[in-house]
């Protein structure tokens, strides 16, 4: 797994030629993808008759898919493909994906026809239909799986030049850049490709983003004579599960582990370096049981997945530590992942700003994602050297108290969320729209832009405090597993919420009643949904008090491997999920 990184060396390649090439690929895939995702709620209802719950929990099975196969993709990537090939292939992967779901609206045989609201019995799609639209689904994330883990640090691959003292500094640039077009290119997604959506049908807003997709795929391809490309290496994530399945293995064995001795390093790995007293079933996976059959003559492991170095157990143990303090996060991306049902909110109420404009209901989220660009930018530029004078803190907040207000935060959007619904819902009752979910209530969607806000501000405040929680607490050689339990979260919270709402438009249904969810806004009660999510991210505030009551900082043992590397710089190359 150390083994050393191996390049195609060759002056000519790499070097800032290559970013327009990198950044374009990058950015026009975001359009594409996020251009697609955020108005899919009305697609699906719309042509596949599917009901408002059902939609939104495959569509957070999508999400889900996308941000876990990005794990899958990393491994692969590090482990067999390299980080150019797996880019390569997730893009040609997500324009398949996007190139099927765009035919689904051109060919009228793959959807079924919309159903008026004079019909009572409406066709649903067939099992052809569904087929080709899931077959869509899955290749677009397999494709995200790919592309998003790999881009960014292969663009850092090519400004890697040790020898340039400006090579940090453009580094450093380069990341800069980088998330700027993301942003941009999100802001855009969900405002142009949306309004064109509204504005032009289906058939346009599916095909501009295959149109860009093609771009983006050609222009990555077209650079690749230019390009540095990192040969396939171990990944520390396979490293990790090799301590799992070894520790597995040996569960039977008795452990004496007292001497140093008997337990494997790798070559070049400190001797000093002893298994800790805690989860102590993991140090099974570090003992020499039979040295002639664990060890080569070389003194390296003859099989890893039986023999692990102490290191790696170590490694698997600070990951151990964090996980309660990481669950506390999986509420939050849930509040976030209901943006499909405040689409359909807000598509009921009245969205001009100007007599001759409309913002599309989709383009709302918008304005979280300005809230967050903002809280970000304040904090960090305004809050942080006021607060660090009285805090002592360089980071003006811990980030465990940025994790609380995050949670808090997110609560409030959710109360706040409950009271505008019950607010809109009953005037669309007074209006007498009960029986036509399409009708406009006379009622500014500007209502929503607090909640939206509030949203954006909780997820800016946790989400930064909780990656930055796990830098401070992992080891050095664990950064990417820091950024890879981010990732880990948004799909495990997706697929929770996708549970939730099946659980809810289930429960709420027995007996036949009005589900809470129920494609009819007017009739369900989204409010209740709502006031239910308010409710489980205050337990989830709860439960976050108890995890930092009984964690102490000061007895964690997860820093002690990064004491030997604590002079040297954190080499982007281990950050291979972010």
């Amino acid at each position: 797994m150390d083994r050393d990184i191996e390049l195609e060396e060759n002056p000519r390649k790499g070097g800032l030629r290559t970013m327009p090439f990198i950044i374009v690929n990058e950015s026009f895939e975001r359009v594409a993808s996020y251009g697609l995702q955020t108005n899919m709620i009305i697609y699906l209802m719309t042509f596949y008759q599917m009901s408002a719950a059902t939609g939104a929990s495959i569509l957070g099975i999508w999400t889900a898919l996308s941000n876990g196969l990005a794990i899958v993709g990393a491994i692969i990537s590090d482990s067999y493909l390299g980080r150019f090939r797996a880019v390569a292939i997730g893009s040609i992967f997500t324009l398949i994906g996007m190139i099927i779901l765009w035919l689904t609206a051109m060919i009228p045989q793959l959807k079924s026809l919309p159903c008026s609201q004079f019909q009572h019995v409406c066709n649903g799609a067939t099992a052809v239909q569904l087929a080709v639209l899931f077959s869509s689904f899955g290749f677009m994330s397999i494709g995200a799986g790919f592309v998003r883990p790999c881009s960014i640090i292969f663009g850092a691959d090519q400004l890697e030049k040790n020898e340039n003292p400006e090579n940090q500094r453009l580094v450093d640039s380069y990341f800069n850049w980088y998330y700027a077009s993301i942003g941009i290119s999100t802001i855009f997604a969900v405002t142009i490709i949306v309004y064109i959506q509204d504005r032009y049908g289906w058939q346009v807003g599916f095909g501009i983003p295959v149109i860009l997709m093609f771009f983006s795929v050609s222009m990555f391809l077209i650079g690749s004579p230019l390009y540095i490309k990192v040969k396939a290496k171990e990944s520390l994530l396979i490293g990790l599960l090799q301590a799992v399945v070894a520790a597995f293995r040996k569960r039977h064995t008795s452990l004496p582990l007292t001497d140093c001795d008997d337990c494997y390093h790798r070559p070049l790995e400190s001797t000093l370096l002893a298994p800790s007293n805690d989860f102590r079933c993991l140090n099974r996976a570090c003992m020499i049981q039979d040295p002639q059959r664990d060890l080569n003559p070389d003194g390296s492991a003859s099989n890893p997945w039986s023999l692990c170095s102490v290191e790696q157990v170590e490694s698997l143990k600070a990951l151990v530590r964090v996980l309660p303090m990481w669950t506390t996060g999986i509420m939050i991306f849930v509040t976030t992942s209901q943006f499909s049902f405040s689409v359909l909110q807000t598509k009921t109420m009245d969205r001009h700003i100007f007599p001759q404009f409309e913002i599309p209901a989709a383009s709302f989220s918008v304005f979280m994602i300005i809230a967050l660009t903002i809280w970000i930018t304040f904090y960090d530029r305004v809050l942080v050297p006021l607060l660090s004078k009285y805090t002592g803190l360089p980071r003006g907040l811990s980030p465990i108290t940025r994790m609380g207000i995050g949670l808090i935060v997110s609560c409030i959007s959710m109360a706040l969320s409950a009271i505008t619904e019950s607010i809109r819902r009953q005037r669309a009752i007074e209006e007498g729209h009960d029986d036509d979910p399409s009708a406009l209530v006379n009622m500014s969607a500007m209502w929503l832009v607090p909640q939206y806000a509030l949203l954006g501000v909780a997820e800016a405040a946790h989400a930064v405090g909780q990656i930055e929680f796990f830098y401070s607490l992992l080891p050095k050689s664990m950064s990417s597993i820091a950024s890879a339990m981010y990732t880990i979260g948004t799909a495990v919270s997706s697929l929770v919420g996708s549970v939730l709402v099946s659980g809810v438009d289930r429960l709420t249904s027995i007996g036949g009643k009005t589900s809470w969810l129920s494609s009819n806004i007017n009739r369900g009660h989204l409010d209740y949904c709502f006031w239910l999510l308010a409710f489980l991210s205050l337990l989830n505030f709860f439960y976050f008090l108890v995890v930092c009551r009984y964690y102490e900082p000061g007895n964690d043992r997860s820093c002690r491997l990064s004491h030997e590397s604590e002079e040297k710089r954190c080499n982007y190359r281990l950050l291979p999920e972010s």
